[in-house]
Order: structure tokens, then C-alpha cells, then sequence
């Protein structure tokens, strides 16, 4: 997946949410191409990639020149035009990746029995793959780590040696959540707040709970942009409900004002 990430023009280890949104408008016309040249895949979900086609063990880039000769070209430039071209190849390695994971998923459930399954690593944050996984019925429940990529090693790291170091027990109730949400980070009281706003001059108006959401809901329906700062902050990179941007769904315009002015980021980008 960062091999296409990079062969597309997105960053490496951090553009990979990037090709997964660039996926719906594209069509899966090399999936078979990934198939039949670059990875074999069991019916168990294991597979083995043809590295003749990748250069990041041996080299400076992801891909090699013979894969840039299947899928004729070279990689495309970061931030120059996107084609149609790199929308089909998202696509392609997108519903590969989907269809890994359900292999992988069925056989862990044929061998385990299991009701419920637990998700982690960088793939985790792959919600669309997450979604049909869910929908599949496979099991009762799925759990994914917050943080699932590079980051939450630093998680595992601390829990790692808490349990497998130091021996303590570990508990899993199918109750309790242990980790207490997903909302660890930090938390700011009003006047905390109130104090930062006026040391800056920023003008502000203070609401009570009861008028705070009409005053939103009329904001979103002049589809203007909120920025929504409450309580403590999400753990991972999703942001849920604690430090986010709203606006209104239905208005065409709004998916290109807040991709293009406001977080400056492609207009392809898709919103929760």
C-alpha cells in the first residue's frame, strides 16, 4: 500500500489515508495486474510479494523500474496534476487490501473460534476495509487501537513491559473498557480559555449549555465553518468529536471550502 502510496505522489508512512480517499473515483482496472506481478495471496490471508517490483529493501524508492514499466510510467510528481490514472491504481490496491483483510479475518475466525477481534497497526486506520469487516457479520464485535499506526507503538512499548516485564495481570471482561475511550489527551477550562483569548485580544461571546446549540445549528445553516474545541483530546489521528470541524453535509460547496481553505488540503479528501 505505501508503495502506491508513493508510486501516486503522496508521502510515504503519511499519505496512505490520502490514496484510500482517492479510491471512489477511480475504477479497479489493475487489480489484476497486482495480482498476477506483484503478490501472491493464500486463501488463509498470508501472501508473498515479487520484491522485483519494489526497491525500498535495497534502494531509495518504494518501486522499481520494472514496476514503473507494468504500470507504464514513472512515479507522479508530488503536488503536480492528478489523473485518472492514479484514482484507478487507488482503487485497485484499496479493494487487494480489502479482500487480504477478509482472507486474513476468515481464517483467524476458522481457527480461533473466537467471537471478538482486535485490530492494530497501520492498516487499522484503513476504515473503509474496517466498515465492509464489520458489516461481514465475521464477528460479534471488533475493537481497533485508536492510535493503530507508527505512533501507538509507544503505547505498546509501556504495555509490553507492564505485562510481559513486570507480570501483571491482564483483564478483559467484555464490560469495561480499560483504556477509558478514546479521549486521553489534554483538557482546557474556561478559563484557561477565557484568559488565552483575552492576553490575545480575540473578541468571543460567552453561551450557556442551553443556547449553545441553537447557536450552532444556525451557524451550519449560513453553511459557515465551526471549529468544535471541547473536553480532552482524541487519542490517534481521527478526530472524534473533541477537536473537529463541522459543517453542513448537504451543501455542495462545503467538502471544497473546507478542503481548499480551510485545512488546505486535496479536494478529493472525504469528511466523517
Amino acid at each position: 500500500y505505501s508503495a502506491f502510496t508513493y508510486y501516486t505522489g503522496f508521502r510515504v508512512n503519511s499519505g496512505e489515508y490520502k490514496v484510500m480517499g482517492l479510491a471512489p473515483y477511480g475504477e479497479a482496472k489493475y487489480k489484476d495486474l497486482i495480482y498476477e506481478h506483484l503478490i501472491d495471496v493464500k486463501e488463509d490471508g498470508s501472501f508473498k510479494m515479487n520484491m522485483d517490483y519494489f526497491n525500498y529493501c535495497s534502494g531509495l524508492t518504494m518501486t522499481s523500474k520494472k514496476f514503473h514499466k507494468l504500470f507504464n510510467g514513472h512515479p507522479r510528481k508530488p503536488e503536480s496534476k492528478l489523473t485518472q490514472k492514479e484514482m484507478d491504481l487507488a482503487r485497485s490496491v484499496q479493494e487487494v487490501t480489502e479482500e487480504i483483510v477478509m482472507k486474513m479475518a476468515v481464517h483467524v475466525k476458522k481457527e480461533t473460534g473466537m467471537k471478538y477481534l482486535c485490530l492494530a497497526g497501520g492498516v487499522a486506520l484503513n476504515c473503509v476495509s474496517n466498515g465492509k469487516l464489520s458489516r461481514s457479520g465475521l464477528f460479534d464485535d471488533i475493537w481497533i487501537q485508536p492510535a493503530a499506526g507508527d505512533s501507538g507503538g509507544a503505547v505498546g512499548c509501556a504495555l509490553f513491559t507492564w505485562y510481559q516485564y513486570l507480570n501483571n495481570p491482564r483483564m478483559a471482561d467484555n464490560k469495561c473498557d480499560f483504556m477509558q475511550g478514546a479521549y486521553l489527551g489534554p483538557e482546557f477550562k474556561n478559563d484557561s480559555i477565557e484568559s488565552f483569548l483575552k492576553k490575545n485580544g480575540y473578541s468571543y461571546q460567552t453561551l450557556t449549555d442551553e443556547e449553545l446549540p441553537e447557536k450552532i445549528a444556525d451557524i451550519i445553516a449560513k453553511e459557515k465553518v465551526i471549529g468544535w474545541f471541547q473536553g480532552r483530546m482524541e487519542f490517534g489521528p481521527r478526530a472524534l468529536g473533541a477537536r473537529t470541524i463541522i459543517g453542513d453535509a448537504r451543501s455542495p460547496e462545503m467538502q471544497k471550502t473546507m478542503n481548499l481553505k480551510i485545512k488546505y488540503r486535496e479536494s478529493f479528501r472525504p469528511f466523517a
